[in-house]
């Protein structure tokens, strides 16, 4: 059996890594702190809508009142539980550190929380708010996520990403000389990428040694730039077995610490253009484990390489 599982998967489970290390059952629990992004003065990210928002169903409300009511249904399942904020949609240190404490603090400092998570942008972390991180850090379990979604420059380019892949090398080494738990984000299937630049993008996170990994699936949304150029004029989107195999293979070359936070997208249906497939999340993380199984494969295997 994998030594970083509970559930008998052949990867660095998220909940693996929670129950390890805080000895419980931890929720991470996302929430809009109605942040802006800097990307959106030049039109966005292609992909992205609202920000990453889609799924907070309660975002008119204070980030309180959100955490409030995500940690009363978490607590009917699991009365045990512990908690993670994560400052999920847009980019949540687009602001000076004086109008962040008034954000962060009074949710660090709640019942039962045992960390923080913040999502941003490599390009987007002023000194200050390192510093300000690094603060954090030393009084709880802080991880901040960083959008990659390709080590390719090119293809960040096509995306409208804004940054490029140094701007996201430089950030990654500021934060972990703080000893700063850090997430990186990447996108399989983006236009004009073949397998083995996927491939490559899980090999350029091992070597940076990042502490965890989000694998998406590129979904095309409603209301996107890329849904505009899609409707247009259809591109290849992968099928669900081309997914299945190609993150099979990025599993391989990441070294076992690194813990696996997601292995697919969650779109919400209605907002969906396609691949239709994503919508049964559960059965595509069985057939991941089922491939996984049959090749034999475990995460790291190749991580040497």
């Amino acid at each position: 059996m994998f030594k970083y599982t509970l559930d008998n998967k052949r990867y660095h489970t998220f909940n693996y890594f929670l129950k390890n290390k805080f000895n419980t059952k931890v929720f991470k629990i996302a929430l809009d702190a109605n942040f802006s992004c800097p990307n959106k003065k030049t039109g966005g990210c292609i992909f992205c809508s609202e920000g990453s928002k889609s799924n907070i169903t309660n975002n008119n409300k204070s980030v309180l009142e959100q955490f409030e009511e995500e940690k009363i249904i978490m607590h009917k399942k699991w009365p045990e539980g512990l908690y993670i904020p994560y400052l999920q949609a847009n980019t949540n240190t687009m602001d000076s550190v004086e109008n962040l404490k008034k954000i962060y603090e009074p949710l660090i400092n709640e019942k039962n929380v045992v960390g923080f998570a913040i999502a941003t942008r490599p390009d987007s972390i002023s000194n200050e708010v390192l510093d300000y991180l690094e603060d954090i850090n030393k009084r709880t379990f802080l991880m901040v996520e960083l959008g990659l979604q390709s080590c390719h420059d090119n293809t960040l380019k096509y995306i409208n990403r804004g940054h490029d892949v140094a701007s996201f090398t430089n950030m990654v080494k500021k934060l972990k000389e703080r000893n700063i738990f850090v997430v990186a984000h990447i996108i399989n299937g983006l236009p004009g990428e073949t397998k083995e630049m996927m491939i490559e993008t899980a090999k350029f996170l091992n070597k940076l040694n990042v502490d965890a990994i989000k694998i998406h699936m590129l979904h095309v949304l409603k209301n996107t730039k890329l849904g505009e150029i899609y409707e247009k004029k259809p591109f290849k989107v992968l099928t669900k077995e081309e997914y299945i195999d190609i993150v099979c293979e990025q599993l391989t070359y990441l070294k076992p610490e690194i813990v696996i936070e997601r292995i697919t997208g969650d779109p919400v249906p209605k907002d969906l253009i396609t691949p239709n497939w994503l919508i049964k999340k559960f059965v595509l993380l069985n057939d991941i484990d089922k491939e996984m199984k049959k090749r034999d494969y475990y995460q790291g295997i190749r991580s040497n390489i």
